[in-house]
């Protein structure tokens, strides 16, 4: 369903065009907006243009709310039209300061400046102390803001498009009831490493301008130390930050490998989108998984009577 925009010449006038198969969804969790790809039979009655409302619904499920951004024709008889939801206009640039202040209130300060909707934004529970940032997209400020809830408290946050309202959900509560393993697909791709995201070593430093010194904290792993060698990241934190408290939540959060799990043509259900869990269960020579995994990019294709997706999953080391 497509709905023209007001104008000041007209009022918004909603039509169903004649849709052409297959209908792409994707979601990713980190840094992209929701993006629905289709085609429409060009029939000389629709006439679609850039930023006119998309809704599209499944079985009469409510499945993407969103807007018109590219609109390609041809001399064939269709006219392919890709919409994202409302994340994409995070993509804007801005100059922001603000002073303690929850990371679900800089969401809430920023999509009131841009005339964006919300839904629920959960209390993430960690004030930010200061921020300031210059030229940076606001998904970027607000990526850091979740960013910065995570190293202090261990707490992860996802921020999504539901059917036209950003929402910002604690991940933990974000769990979907299925079970996907071997058999749930005609293929899979599965790799662990330690080689992004892992460290084993903390710094954390902190400037005292005061007393014109740089204080250092450390923890670290021994038992991974001496199983992968010494992996180190160094983060510097904010003079009303607990320096030792961050490098602590850093450490367990970093400290292990990286997992990831592909796997594609997958029986479709709507309710798998990037930044919800699910169960995988895989037990395959040296592969044994049996624990929750999360879907950091979810690719679902609709056809006649046809629902299949990809699923990207991670476990282990996230990158927040």
């Amino acid at each position: 369903m497509i709905t023209k925009q007001d104008t000041p010449d007209s009022t918004g006038s909603t039509f169903v065009p004649k849709v052409l198969e297959p209908i792409t969804w994707t979601t990713e969790r980190w840094g992209t907006a929701g993006k629905l790809d289709f085609s429409i039979l060009n029939d000389d009655f629709v006439f679609p243009e850039e930023g006119d409302k998309v809704q599209f619904y499944y079985n009469n499920t409510p499945v993407f709310f969103g807007f018109i951004f590219t609109i390609e024709r041809s001399k064939s008889d269709s006219i392919k039209i890709t919409a994202y939801d409302q994340l994409r206009y995070l993509k804007n640039k801005e100059i922001l300061e603000y002073q303690n202040k929850r990371a679900d209130e800089v969401v809430s300060l920023i999509a009131n400046d841009f005339r964006l909707i919300t839904g629920e934004l959960d209390n993430t529970n960690y004030v930010i102390p200061r921020r300031k940032e210059i030229n940076k997209t606001l998904l970027d400020m607000i990526n850091t803001a979740l960013g910065l809830t995570v190293q202090n408290i261990k707490k992860i946050y996802i921020l999504y498009d539901d059917f036209g309202k950003i929402t910002l959900k604690d991940m933990e509560t974000l769990h979907i009831e299925l079970l996907v393993d071997e058999s749930s697909s005609e293929d899979f791709n599965y790799r662990s490493s330690i080689d992004r995201k892992t460290f084993n070593q903390i710094k954390v430093y902190r400037e005292d301008e005061k007393a014109g010194k740089r204080e250092i904290f450390m923890t670290k792993s021994t038992e991974n130390q001496n199983k992968w060698g010494i992996l180190q990241t160094v983060e510097s934190c904010d003079e009303k930050e607990n320096p030792q408290v961050m490098a602590d939540a850093l450490l367990e959060l970093y400290n292990q490998k990286s997992r990831t799990f592909t796997i594609k043509n997958v029986l479709g259900d709507i309710r798998c989108r990037a930044g919800f869990s699910l169960f995988v269960v895989l037990n395959k020579g040296d592969i044994n998984i049996n624990h929750k995994m999360l879907l950091n990019r979810v690719t679902h294709e609709f056809k006649f009577q046809e629902h299949f997706m990809t699923l990207d999953l991670i476990g282990g080391v996230l990158n927040v």
